[in-house]
């Protein structure tokens, strides 16, 4: 992680951020002598310098709390001197178990803290949610706090608009959203109405492009892990002007994706893409989530390349 002499609130997060896959061994035990490798492969080979763990990609809700405080350790320990940022995903179903995580995640030296919605008991209103998020930010005061938005997993469908009026006034170390839904009205509006310090950074891969010409500050995703080096191209295209390159590689991205989607793309599948692309030894995901279908993945393996080279 960066130097102590700046604060992780003193930093705005920025570019690419990885949503990491939790390694596992075969047996489905946590496998933490793959994370310093996995790192060094996020940054010499796809130039990505954030990550995002313990969080859906990550499998976290099928992980013990005590494992994601072992995952986080190890992330946050391999990370430092080669990464930017760790943002440690702490939301949990309840309370609690958030606050935990997020004291913890404060004690370990991580750079930042996100939360997603609970989604057994829903909040209904922005008002609840925006509650439940102050009470874990509570916990970890000094760390920076963001929301993550995912509502086609939580079904939570508050308007994120809504939520972040006001809120600093309530979460004083609240810096941002990761914006992982479709509408981006709401989306637009978040950037429109941000704080100067805060980032609001974009989750949907096959849409960052539309992000980008909103205003997005970064992007979180999953495929930043196996082509995050084609997506630094494509910011910088865009960047410059150069809007007919940009959409090249979106434009890839969704093909790519789409094509996944129709062999039923999830977080097995995404999984073994990283391997089959990376070589690194992440394991199986742990169930309920099952493991790609060999022929599944041999397809889709051989789609990206077709579609991608080596950066």
């Amino acid at each position: 992680m960066m130097s102590s002499m700046t604060t992780a609130a003193d930093r705005k997060l920025t570019g690419l951020v990885a949503a990491t896959f939790t390694p596992f061994s075969q047996e489905g035990e946590v496998n933490l002598s793959e994370i310093g490798p996995y790192i060094d492969y996020l940054v010499k080979k796809q130039g990505v310098k954030s990550i995002f763990v313990n969080g859906t990609t990550g499998e976290s809700m099928s992980l013990t709390v005590e494992e994601r405080k072992v995952l986080a350790e190890a992330w946050c320990r391999e990370a430092r001197g080669k990464l930017d940022q760790v943002i440690v995903h702490v939301g949990c179903f309840n309370l609690k178990d958030s606050q935990e995580l997020a004291r913890h995640a404060a004690e370990i030296g991580a750079d930042g803290i996100a939360v997603i919605a609970p989604f057994f008991f829903k909040p209904k209103t922005a008002d609840v949610l925006r509650a439940f998020l102050q009470g874990v930010a509570e916990a970890a005061q000094t760390l920076p706090f963001y929301y993550y938005h995912i509502p086609a997993i939580t079904g939570v469908n508050v308007q994120v608009r809504d939520l972040i009026d006001g809120i600093e006034k309530v979460i004083p170390s609240f810096r941002g959203v990761k914006f992982s839904g479709s509408d981006l009205m709401d989306f637009g509006q978040c950037v429109r109405y941000s704080q100067p310090e805060w980032s609001i950074l974009y989750g949907v891969d096959e849409q960052m492009l539309a992000a980008l010409a909103l205003g997005a500050h970064g992007a979180v995703g999953s495929t930043y892990n196996y082509i995050g080096c084609h997506v630094n191209q494509l910011i910088l295209a865009f960047e410059k002007g150069d809007h007919v390159r940009a959409r090249t590689i979106q434009f890839k991205m969704q093909e790519l994706l789409s094509f996944a989607i129709k062999l039923g793309f999830d977080v097995g599948v995404n999984k073994q893409l990283m391997i089959d692309v990376s070589g690194l030894c992440l394991g199986p995901p742990r169930l309920p989530v099952t493991p790609s279908p060999p022929d599944n993945s041999q397809l889709i393996i051989r789609k990206y390349r077709s579609l991608f080279s080596e950066c």
